[in-house]
């Protein structure tokens, strides 16, 4: 869906002739150019994709809300899966698609903000197994990232756009049936009655050290957003400058644009037991950086990755890249993502105080949803200027972060790495 979505909306959809079918779309242009100003096709399609990806990333907040507290966790997911396979089939119709984005990101939010959480509830708390019960999760998770991409992007260069939405909605619904049938071994956990503010106890105040760490992780957490700006890039508009800039026939055979994306499903499998290896081995030594030297090493790579998109204009200028251009491109900015968003997310689970700790890990994940709010706008300005310039664009952004918190990494230490402050029956 995310490899293919920008792609359908700037080559197809909105371009006269269908846009005028799109049930809606007239009135949501409207108020999107009110704000914006007259936007082109392709403007108009990295916005609608910034807004669409920034809630599905910010509605998890809501979703995990209605799990704990309304309708039951599996429900939740059961509804979830239910709208998003709704919002794949609508997809596959001019018609229906404001709608399809609607019903996808309501169930994205019901779906990731509750899945996770099944996961921990198999496992007692303090059982080791529930580590390598969340490996598999994320394996999962990324081996679907792998093979959504090949499956449903080829459908779409064969049979059309619409035919590879609909495949997706089929892949959605067999997931459906497999966690219905399947459910039965989770947890039957019941929604948590939200008590009265009357009935509740005063909240423990926060120590000095604790709003020292709040403070700290407030600080830090933009570093978090200049990273995910460029990453939201690779998700909007980087598809539309690999259709543009790269050679993607190999021999007799086109290779259709979304796989490219599927490199970012295999390559944290592959990548992250080599980081692992390579911290242990400077652990060993007495030569590990710190997390904020991990960070800025992270982002540092990631923003070299996009200086190597801008590269290629100056090498090829008007002619296309080699296939093994993105591919390299893929390879190093998520050898930077395996250093930068793991480490980042122990930050906030580790220094956040226990009482906040579940709040400020979803502030955390909200970066994601600023920067996807960014990168619509952003996106916007590709085609008034070079590719080249573009992308060195996302390199000083995503760069600037890493040099920040290079800099101020002793700032940072000063206000985060305090001794945790255990639990007390009141937080």
């Amino acid at each position: 869906m995310v490899a293919m979505l920008t792609l359908y909306m700037a080559g197809e959809l909105l371009l006269p002739g269908r846009i005028e079918h799109v049930v809606g779309f007239a009135g949501y242009r409207a108020f999107l150019e009110g704000m914006t100003g007259p936007l082109s096709v392709q403007a108009l399609a990295t916005q609608t994709f910034g807004l669409y990806f920034s809630g599905v990333t910010f509605m998890p907040l809501f979703g995990g809300a209605i799990g704990d507290r309304l309708i039951g966790r599996k429900a939740a997911v059961s509804l979830g899966a239910l709208l998003m396979t709704a919002g794949h089939f609508a997809m596959a119709f001019d018609a229906s698609f404001l709608l399809a984005l609607v019903l996808l990101v309501l169930g994205a939010g019901l779906l990731r903000g509750n899945l996770s959480a099944q996961v921990k509830a198999l496992y007692a708390e303090g059982d080791s197994r529930s580590v390598n019960a969340f490996q598999y999760y994320y394996l999962a998770i990324n081996f679907g990232a792998f093979i959504a991409p090949i499956v449903a992007g080829g459908v779409a260069a064969i049979w059309g756009w619409h035919a590879g939405f609909g495949i997706a909605g089929f892949g959605m619904l067999i997931g459906l049936i497999v966690y219905l049938v399947g459910q039965r071994h989770l947890v039957d956990e019941k929604p948590r009655r939200l008590r009265p503010i009357e009935e509740r106890g005063p909240r423990a105040a926060l120590t000095p050290g604790e709003r020292r760490r709040v403070l700290g992780l407030a600080l830090i957490w933009p570093i978090s957003v200049c990273f995910w700006v460029a990453q939201a890039q690779i998700w909007n508009v980087y598809n539309i400058w690999v259709r543009d800039h790269v050679e993607m026939r190999v021999g007799s055979f086109d290779v259709p644009v979304p796989w490219m994306q599927s490199l970012d499903g295999l390559a944290p499998a592959l990548f992250t037991p080599v980081v692992l290896w390579i911290w242990s081995r400077q652990a060993k030594r007495g030569r590990e950086p710190d997390l904020y030297v991990k960070l800025a090493i992270g982002a540092g790579i990631f923003a070299l990755s996009t200086a190597w998109l801008a590269a290629a204009q100056l090498i090829y200028g008007a002619g296309r890249a080699p296939i093994l251009w993105p591919v390299w491109f893929h390879v190093m900015s998520n050898f930077g993502a395996v250093y930068f968003a793991p480490t980042m997310l122990g930050i906030f689970g580790t220094r956040a105080p226990y009482s906040l700790r579940g709040t400020l890990i979803g502030i955390n994940s909200l970066a994601v949803s600023a920067a996807s709010l960014i990168s619509g706008p952003m996106g916007g300005m590709y085609e008034t200027m070079s590719p080249g310039a573009f992308w060195l664009i996302n390199t000083a952004i995503c760069g600037g972060g890493a040099l920040t918190v290079l800099v101020l990494r002793g700032f940072y230490g000063r206000l985060l790495d305090l001794d945790p402050v255990a639990p007390t029956a009141a937080g």
